[in-house]
C-alpha cells in the first residue's frame, strides 16, 4: 500500500508539473500570435495612414487596420477631408515610413491590447505640383513638402470579428523640435 501511495504521489505531482509548463507554453504561444498580429496592424496601419494624407492614397482602405470611430475623429485626416493638409499642393512619390514599438501588452484571452509606439517620417520624396507654382505669389520657396512632425503615440487596439484595429491614438509627445 505504501508503494502504491508513492507512485501515485510520483505521477500525480510529474503531472502537475506537466500541466503547469503546458499552460505557460500555450500563454507564451497567444502572447507572440497577438504581438505578431498587432505589429503588423499598428505599422501596416500607420504607413496607410501617412500615405493617405500625402500621397492621396484611397482612405476606405483605413478601414481594414482603424475602428470606424477614430477614422471619423483623427484630426490627421480630417485635415486630408477638409482640405487643410500641407500636403495637397505637393506631388509625394515615396516616403521612408518608421514605426518602432518601445512597449505593448495584451494578454491572449482579452480583446483589448495597449501599445507604445513612435511614428517618424525621415526622408520625403516629392516636389511641388505645377498647379500651386503659380499660386505661390508670396516670393518664398516651397519646392519640398514640409516635414513630417514624429510623434509618440499610445495606441489602443481591439479585436474585432477576429481582426486587430487600431481604435484609438493617444499623443504622448512629439518627438525633436
Amino acid at each position: 500500500m505504501k508503494f502504491l501511495r508513492r507512485f501515485v504521489w510520483y505521477l500525480s505531482s510529474r503531472l502537475i508539473i506537466i500541466c503547469i509548463v503546458l499552460t505557460v507554453l500555450i500563454i507564451a504561444f497567444y502572447y507572440a500570435m497577438n504581438m505578431a498580429n498587432l505589429q503588423v496592424v499598428i505599422k501596416d496601419g500607420m504607413a496607410k495612414r501617412a500615405q493617405v494624407v500625402m500621397m492621396n492614397h484611397d482612405a476606405a482602405e483605413l478601414n481594414k487596420y482603424f475602428s470606424a470611430s477614430f477614422i471619423e475623429r483623427d484630426d490627421v485626416l480630417n485635415a486630408v477631408r477638409d482640405g487643410l493638409s500641407p500636403y495637397k499642393d505637393y506631388q509625394i512619390v515615396g516616403i521612408d515610413h518608421r514605426i518602432s514599438m518601445s512597449w505593448m501588452w495584451c494578454w491572449p484571452w482579452e480583446n483589448y491590447a495597449r501599445a507604445d509606439i513612435s511614428e517618424e517620417i525621415p526622408k520625403i520624396d516629392g516636389r511641388l505640383k505645377a498647379s500651386a507654382v503659380r499660386q505661390t505669389a508670396d516670393g518664398q520657396s516651397r519646392q519640398f513638402p514640409p516635414k513630417w512632425q514624429s510623434r509618440k503615440y499610445r495606441a489602443n487596439l481591439v479585436r474585432e470579428d477576429g481582426k486587430w484595429h487600431i481604435q484609438n491614438l493617444q499623443l504622448l509627445s512629439i518627438i525633436g523640435e
